[in-house]
């Protein structure tokens, strides 16, 4: 069973949705993942924790950050953006990670389970599924927001596992983040760090021994 992450794997690198959100509403990365680290701070989670896990709602979450934003940034303009519908214009235009698409579709032509294994936000749950539409119908998926456990907490993977039915030396993880690879690796899995396209594609053919991708 092959597990993608969605954002930063299937989705586009992260830096360049910052980019993106960046050119849209003005709001620089630098400011955006400070207030995101600030409003994490103020329930003492990580800073993306309040929405994917569901401590917060979309519109909850997006007045703390309006808040914190203005509080750390006197005058900034905010008029380009709506946090209050944060993730219809974080995602707006962009489009699945293709190589990565193409890497899930031939896993699932050579007779690999696949699945998404991902830390998002309940609210955003129809744009996601949107991007990740051309990977096509995957065996299960495991969102944070619906279980209320986010890695790289061990229990998502045991989580993931009950749900798909397979066990862990069966499991592995591609995924953007150190942490959660090294997480999924200690509980038993295998994973693959996505650094770029080509790179995951590669490990996890000789990971698993899947055919090159062509």
């Amino acid at each position: 069973m092959i597990w993608f992450d969605f954002g930063g794997v299937l989705s586009p690198p992260l830096d360049d949705l910052f980019d993106s959100y960046h050119a849209r509403t003005g709001i620089t990365p630098r400011q955006l993942k400070t207030a995101l680290a600030a409003v994490g701070a103020e329930l003492d989670v990580e800073p993306l924790a309040p929405i994917e896990l569901a401590l917060l709602t979309e519109e909850e979450w997006g007045r703390s950050m309006v808040r914190v934003l203005e509080e750390a940034n006197p005058g900034i303009d905010l008029s380009r953006a709506r946090f209050e519908r944060f993730g219809e214009q974080w995602f707006e235009g962009v489009r699945a990670n293709p190589v990565m698409v193409s890497a899930a579709r031939h896993a699932k032509e050579h007779g690999y389970r696949v699945g998404i294994l991902s830390n998002n936000v309940v609210e955003w749950e129809p744009y996601w599924r949107a991007i990740v539409a051309p990977v096509g119908e995957v065996d299960c998926i495991v969102d944070s927001c619906r279980i209320g456990v986010r890695k790289p907490d061990p229990e998502i993977f045991r989580r993931a596992e009950k749900e798909a039915g397979v066990p862990a030396e069966e499991c592995v993880l591609v995924d953007d983040l150190a942490e959660n690879c090294t997480a999924a690796r200690r509980v038993g899995w295998r994973a693959v760090q996505f650094r770029n396209s080509a790179q995951a594609v590669r490990d996890l053919a000789g990971l698993i021994g899947l055919p090159a991708l062509v």
